[in-house]
Order: structure tokens, then C-alpha cells, then sequence
């Protein structure tokens, strides 16, 4: 089964399955949300439409991408959030990248969000499905951002079975531009990230659930699917 790869930007129509890819940081944040004890996800279109859901929800936390700000309770950095207890919590995550890119495709009959952290879960859960063929959006980099496409191809083959050396595609990945530009943060004592933020990035197969987004009332909603073995 073929599968397609295209950036947020060259998306013309509706697909039937999409997987939405951010490896850094969106969706390996998200996981680690998850694994922390978050309920959900809501992702939200805008920093403003964020803390407007907050404000009228108490006990919602936001978070953003880059450096702390007013009203936002963490940033989209694994190495931060993997010690936050979110038992029980509804998240709202509003990204550069991530976020933009699973509003894109929220009408798809399935939408699945993903990085290196949940990449087995989610091939096995499309396997499970049957649900293809998949167009891969790659948000980073309008649709060209190596660890993105690394994962997305990484996924693809493994939706097809058999043993797939992740080792080629984490490669791509760790020489990234964006694991250049978190690295070089680190270095210069950026707020918003955290030392172990790459390495956490491509933990590959970290967690054994895939994440799904799906419409609840008004809002898109992240949530972890049942594992599948």
C-alpha cells in the first residue's frame, strides 16, 4: 500500500486516515502527558484560545511552545513535563507546528498524532485496523523536516510488518535541524528547553499506546487509544 507525505501547506483535500507527525516536540510532549496521568489533550488553534479555555474551565493547565509565559502553567519540552503530575488533568496544548497540523485534518475519519515515542503503537494500531493507506502530515519545516519525515517513514514501514531498523531513521533525526536548534537552546540557557529534550525525543517505542484526535463538541481532542498487541 503506497502512503503519502506531505506538509500542512500541501494538504488539497480530506484524508481518510491522517497521522499528524511532530517528534519535536508536539507529540512526544503529548505522550509524556499521557503517561503522566493527563485525561486529555484539547489542542487548541491559538496561545489566546488556550488560556480562553482555561480561564472558563478551572482545573484545565496550558501549555504553549517557547519560553514560560503569563498564564501558561508549562512549555512543550519532554524533559520538563515528564516530572509534572497531571493525574487526571485536561491539558491545552497550542504548538507551532503540531497543534497547526492536526487542526488541518480534524474532519479525517481517523487522525492519529504521533512521534518516535509512540511510532510502534501506532503502526500496530493501523496494522490492527486495516486503516490505509495513510497520508503522513509533516509539520515541521512545511513538510520537510527530516525528523518528521524519518518518523513518518519509520511508522510506514513498520504498518507493514516485520523488523525495521530504527536506527537509520533516529540518525536522521539526532542530525536534525531542530535537534540542532534545541541543543544550541540548551547551550544558551533557553527557557523552554530542556537538557534531555532530544535524547527523550527519540526514545523510539517509549510507550505501547497511539494517540488519537477526535471532535468533541467544539473542540479537537487528543486522547491515548487502548494498546494493541
Amino acid at each position: 500500500m503506497t502512503h503519502r507525505f506531505v506538509g500542512i501547506g500541501e494538504l488539497t483535500d480530506v484524508p481518510r486516515v491522517a497521522v499528524v507527525i511532530d517528534v519535536m516536540r508536539a507529540f512526544t510532549v503529548a505522550a509524556w502527558a499521557f503517561s503522566r496521568g493527563a485525561e486529555r489533550i484539547v489542542l487548541a488553534s491559538s496561545r489566546e484560545e488556550a488560556l480562553r479555555l482555561k480561564a472558563a474551565r478551572p482545573g484545565w493547565l496550558a501549555l504553549k511552545d517557547g519560553p514560560p509565559a503569563a498564564g501558561f502553567d508549562a512549555v512543550n519540552s519532554p524533559g520538563l513535563v515528564k516530572s509534572a503530575d497531571l493525574a487526571g488533568r485536561t491539558v491545552v496544548q497550542k504548538t507551532t507546528a503540531g497543534t497547526v497540523g492536526a487542526l488541518a485534518v480534524a474532519g479525517a475519519p481517523l487522525v492519529l498524532c504521533a512521534s518516535f515515542v509512540v511510532a510502534g503503537a501506532t503502526a500496530r494500531f493501523l496494522r490492527a485496523a486495516g486503516r490505509e493507506p495513510v497520508t503522513f502530515v509533516v509539520t515541521g519545516e512545511d513538510g520537510r523536516a527530516a525528523e518528521d519525515l524519518a518518523c513518518a517513514e519509520y511508522i510506514g514501514r513498520r504498518i507493514a510488518g516485520g523488523d525495521v531498523e530504527a536506527a537509520p531513521y533516529l540518525r536522521r533525526a539526532r542530525t536534525s535541524g531542530a535537534a540542532g536548534e534545541l541543543a544550541d537552546g540548551v547551550r544558551r540557557g533557553y527557557r523552554g528547553v530542556h537538557p534531555d529534550d532530544v535524547e527523550l525525543c527519540l526514545e523510539v517505542d517509549r510507550f505501547d499506546f497511539a494517540m488519537a484526535a477526535r471532535r468533541e463538541e467544539s473542540l479537537l481532542v487528543l486522547r491515548p487509544l487502548p494498546p494493541c498487541r
